[in-house]
């Protein structure tokens, strides 16, 4: 059975962008990118780093975090910077950071101990992960 189908779908429409021609937004693939090099590009653009301060501060306290925590800190960064926070103060288990939101990056580390009595100024908000 043949069966010619015309007149009811709609002629194609090319779409516009108001972007200029190049420019992929957040989440968008760029034109000739295959998925793999966009996932990697992705993936890098949410990586946490420590700050020189803060891995001598865990070195020094005998701190060590697996891939899965700095995961768990990505997340906390990643709700941080949704609420519009610039600079928070994370409480993980027992480790206390405080985190540059925008720069990704963990500038100094406390432990329980250390972290007890004290006052932190300079940050915007707060996320408690376990």
């Amino acid at each position: 059975m043949n069966v010619k189908i015309s007149g009811f779908l709609p002629e194609a429409v090319p779409l516009t962008s108001s972007r200029p021609p190049g420019a992929a937004g957040r989440g968008q693939a760029t034109p000739g990118a295959s998925f793999q090099e966009t996932l990697r590009r992705e993936m890098a653009g949410e990586a946490v780093k420590l700050s020189a301060h803060a891995a001598r501060r865990l070195q020094e306290r005998r701190i060590t975090l697996n891939d899965a925590d700095m995961q768990k800190i990505g997340r906390a960064l990643h709700q941080a910077a949704a609420k519009g926070v610039k600079d928070s103060l994370i409480i993980y288990g027992d480790l206390t950071l405080v985190a540059s939101v925008k720069n990704r990056t963990v500038v100094t580390a406390l432990d329980a101990a250390d972290s007890t009595g004290r006052v932190f100024t300079n940050i915007d908000g707060a996320v408690v992960i376990k």
